[in-house]
């Protein structure tokens, strides 16, 4: 710690810092528009002027730029000076110039930071009389608008997403005042995280296409912290909604997981919420056509369903902890199923036994970013976990840190570590059967299919731990790079492994937990983290079940009388074949969803459930950690959460339907609110008992009040109504949550992370507003963790250090000459399930291709595909040069819904090129 002196006032602050954060973290007001906290400083804009002073004895001192000079012990600076502060108002002055001033009309107002920054620095009378400078804006795709006059050349857009996120089609093209931040042409962005240029951008240049069509003003909508969805990593979220009706998803930092940036899947999929494919109200099968009835009708309905036979439930692992559970409590154990296939959920608990059994690290994505060396093993992690992705990323910057360490320049100062890094890449490696978008950040990339790459990961885990087990009939070429890549890892100080379940490969899995056990044995901060698929994924596995197949089998033999089905897509698991012989086998099919899956209008009856933003849940993210979500929309009677239509089925149950489940179930009629369903899974199950401490109960208090869920700015709900009547007419109470529905309540900045609506304090409504809830900029928030890890260090506090028992090598592949191993291609749009019910992402999705090697049968324009369970399907071919014989790539859940893991598939050419087709 080092101490300065701000305006007479002794401060403490951290050495390592500039400036600008050390007065900001000090609580002072100092305008800035081009440092970003993750970008660092480049000194572009010229906005955080202060006054720093030589000594005790230098009362003249001299102007310098906060952003871009180093804090140190004694330093004497001002904010307040005179002649700093007309300083600061001749640059936001020039930068106003050619700005349209255009406030009242822009999206960005009451959110933007050049607003917040003009009033601070008190910049209030326009002087400037001449032509503007105009630009023609672009279209960049259906994410974002772009209004380039709004732009202060500050510089952030380009360094996020070129230097960052490693985008190559935005840049700033022009000279001197007349510069331009855009595309070459008009097109989509192609960069997986386009969408944060949204909230980098301190004015209105990029703004939220989507929420644009539907705009509200910021301080008109509710709010409230989520989890993202659309993958198993965990992003923490804001959920703004308005009228009912949910607007916008934002980025909600968490100091160890997404911090600073959202992928655009998990920004922009939240559509399926308001799509047309929503349920709203029960229906029950009358004369083969789904018919709404009311809730009470309903429930008899299934009172009548029961005496048919046994009752069998299956879960889902995009539904939350406590769906899944109240399902376990009503059917019980023996009859609860996972709704995965056996290859998913061993795959599932597999990956759930390796992480809690791993001797070493399992970190979180913070932490990745620190890693020295990278192997990522058999996963398209871009796609499959594209914010885990990023922070490997940003992992490949070590070496250029330690060569700026080694050149004493700080590591903040952004443009000269970058320069001095330029051709210092960090040792990643991807062994992958395909490209993938992070392999321009590795320092080698390796294909192989998915039991070669394996074998591979066995083999360096043999050259690291030579008691681990010896691959078989290696090729020279594989063992040279078994033994490169070992070389890597073992020199190390802090190595990393990656894997997961995009193949469907358990050996994989256990290739990745070999190697990391085998680093730890010199390095204990090894890590290993395993990818997977859905945000609930984990948590699943952690519960355990009956794999769809046993519920095929007892449906054959006639021993399943009703099937309730809970927000799972059986087409997405099941061929077609086996989904017509389900449904002819059960008579009776209980469907609780928020969206109408294929199934819906076979089902004998469908309860409307509630959407991840209309009530609160718990999920567990990839990694075993446990997040609460809260809702933003209060969904109008009779949608409710999975988990109350549950308990009303159990309320429903006739005497003569209790026989039909299990006879030691848990009894779920008596629970109030969410906290009783996790108290009772706490006692259930002992491995969830941390659950309840994800974040605070619904009994919570601030200041004895509830929290607040609006801006103290709001309208007001008189207003939202007005058109209808004046009367006021409040939203119903949530007995789950801890929020009041308005303005009304309690906020500040250190109240628990957990429960944070939105950022904003005096003088600070956009975003930059985190600043005030951090301990430290860049450091955890001032209310604690968001979320607890049920997995860290278990294997260690349970004294599990022994090795797992020896591990299954396959054989080498070898291709066939008849069929190919059809690979699913897991699509960053496309593939996952909710999303592609949200407009803007199925505008993102590519057209549907079949990838083979360009030397094998790609020289067909087109391919005829031949998969069990789908008729013959004609489909455009690309070709992939370095792609391994015998293989072929295909989206996954595209072309056949059920296709997500490796099959054999034959393949017929049908136009061959040049044909003039």
């Amino acid at each position: 710690m080092v101490t300065f002196q701000l305006d007479g006032l002794q401060c403490s602050t951290r050495a390592d810092i500039n400036l600008l954060q050390a007065c900001l973290e000090a609580g002072a007001n100092l305008p800035y528009f081009c440092w970003h906290p993750e970008l660092g400083s480049v000194g572009a804009c010229r906005q955080c002027a202060i006054k720093q002073f030589s000594g005790p004895d230098d009362k003249t001192g001299r102007i310098v730029m906060a952003c871009m000079t180093p804090v140190t012990e004694g330093t004497r600076v001002s904010i307040d000076d005179a002649e700093a502060k007309e300083f600061r108002e001749g640059v936001i002055e020039w930068m106003m110039v050619n700005h349209p001033h255009d406030c009242p009309v822009c999206p960005e107002g009451g959110e933007c930071h050049l607003q917040d920054m003009t009033v601070m620095t008190g910049h209030n009378t326009r002087r400037y009389r001449f032509t503007k400078r105009t630009h023609r804006n672009q279209d960049l795709g259906p994410f974002l608008n772009h209004e380039m006059n709004r732009c202060i050349a500050c510089y952030r857009c380009v360094r996020f997403y070129k230097d960052y996120a490693g985008g190559e089609d935005l840049a700033v093209l022009g000279a001197h005042d007349n510069v331009y931040f855009g595309r070459s042409e008009d097109g989509t962005l192609e960069n997986a995280f386009s969408g944060n240029l949204a909230e980098i951008c301190p004015t209105g240049v990029f703004t939220d296409k989507p929420f644009s069509e539907t705009y509200t003003r910021k301080w008109d909508m509710r709010g409230a912290p989520s989890v993202c969805v659309h993958c198993g990593v965990g992003c923490n979220t804001f959920v703004n909604a308005r009228d009912e009706k949910v607007r916008r998803l934002l980025n909600r930092y968490n100091d160890e997981i997404n911090r600073y940036a959202l992928c655009d899947r998990g920004r922009f999929g939240h559509g399926f919420v308001n799509a047309p494919s929503r349920l709203h109200t029960p229906l029950c099968l009358s004369e083969e056509q789904p018919t709404p009835v009311p809730p009470q009708s309903a429930m008899a309905q299934f009172a009548r369903m029961v005496a048919s036979g046994p009752i069998v439930g299956i879960a889902s692992s995009r539904a939350s902890l406590e769906a899944c559970f109240s399902l376990q409590c009503l059917v019980g154990r023996e009859q609860f199923s996972t709704g995965q296939t056996q290859q998913e959920q061993t795959c599932a608990e597999l990956a759930y036994t390796l992480l809690r059994d791993h001797p070493g690290s399992i970190p979180p994505l913070h932490d990745m970013e620190s890693a020295d060396a990278v192997l990522v093993l058999g996963e398209d992690v871009s796609a499959t976990a594209p914010r885990l992705a990023l922070a490997l990323r940003q992992a490949g910057r070590q070496n250029s840190f330690l060569a700026a360490d080694a050149a004493k320049v700080p590591r903040w100062m952004d443009a000269a570590v970058r320069t001095i890094g330029s051709e210092r890449l960090s040792s990643l490696f991807i062994v992958t059967p395909a490209p993938t978008d992070l392999d321009k950040s590795a320092e080698e990339t390796f294909r192989a299919v998915p039991d070669n790459a394996a074998r591979l990961g066995f083999a360096i885990a043999h050259q690291l731990d030579p008691t681990a087990p010896a691959v078989p009939d290696l090729t020279p070429l594989e063992a040279e790079q078994a033994n490169r890549i070992a070389t890597a890892l073992g020199a190390a100080k802090k190595p990393l492994i990656v894997s997961g379940m995009q193949y469907g490969s358990p050996a994989l899995i256990q290739a990745a937990a070999r190697i990391a056990r085998s680093l730890v044995r010199n390095t204990p901060d090894a890590g290993l983290s395993l990818v997977m698929p859905d945000c609930n994924s984990m948590g699943l596995a952690m519960m355990g079940g009956l794999p769809l197949e046993t519920v095929m089998m007892r449906a054959r033999a006639g021993a399943i009388g009703t099937l309730i089905i809970v927000e799972n897509d059986l087409t997405r698991h099941l061929d077609p074949p086996e989904i017509v012989e389900l449904l002819e086998a059960v008579p009776n099919i209980v469907l609780i969803d928020h969206t109408a899956t294929p199934l819906w209008q076979n089902a004998n009856l469908v309860l409307p459930a509630a959407a991840f933003t209309e009530y609160a849940g718990t999920l567990i993210s990839q990694e075993g950690r446990a997040q609460r979500f809260f809702p933003a929309v209060f969904p109008p009677s009779p949608i409710q959460a999975s988990w109350r239509w549950v308990q009303e089925l159990a309320r429903a149950l006739p005497p003569s339907g209790e026989a039909q489940l299990a006879p030691h179930r848990t009894d779920i009629t008596a629970w109030q609110n969410l906290d009783d369903v996790l108290a009772t899974l706490g006692k259930e199950m002992p491995i969830f008992a941390g659950v309840t401490k994800a974040a605070p109960d619904a009994a919570y208090r601030l200041n004895g009040q509830k929290l607040r869920s609006q801006t103290y700015r709001a309208s007001g709900r008189t207003v939202i109504r007005s058109y209808i009547s004046v009367r006021d007419q409040p939203p119903p109470p949530n007995p789950d949550t801890p929020f009041s529905s308005s303005m009304e309540g309690a906020y500040q900045p250190d109240m628990p992370a957990a429960l944070v609506p939105a950022f904003h304090t005096p003088a600070w409504n956009s975003v930059q507003a985190l600043n005030r809830f951090q301990q430290e900029i860049g450091g955890p928030l001032r209310g604690g963790e968001a979320g607890i890890r049920l997995l860290a260090n278990h294997a260690l506090k349970n004294g599990q250090t022994e090795q797992p028992p020896a591990p299954d090598i396959p054989p080498p592949f070898t291709p066939q000459p008849d069929t190919v191993l059809l690979l699913p291609d897991v699509r960053l749009f496309g593939s996952e399930e909710l999303s592609m019910l949200s407009p803007p992402v199925v505008a993102r999705a590519p057209p549907v291709k079949l990838s083979l090697p360009a030397h094998g049968t790609a020289t067909a324009s087109h391919i005829t595909l031949h998969l069990e369970g789908y008729g013959p399907q004609t489909l455009p071919v690309q070709q992939i040069a370095d792609l391994p014989d015998g293989i072929a790539l295909c989206p996954a859940h595209m072309v056949a819904p059920a296709f997500a893991f490796p099959r054999m598939a034959r393949l017929t050419a049908t136009r061959a090129e040049g044909d003039g087709s």
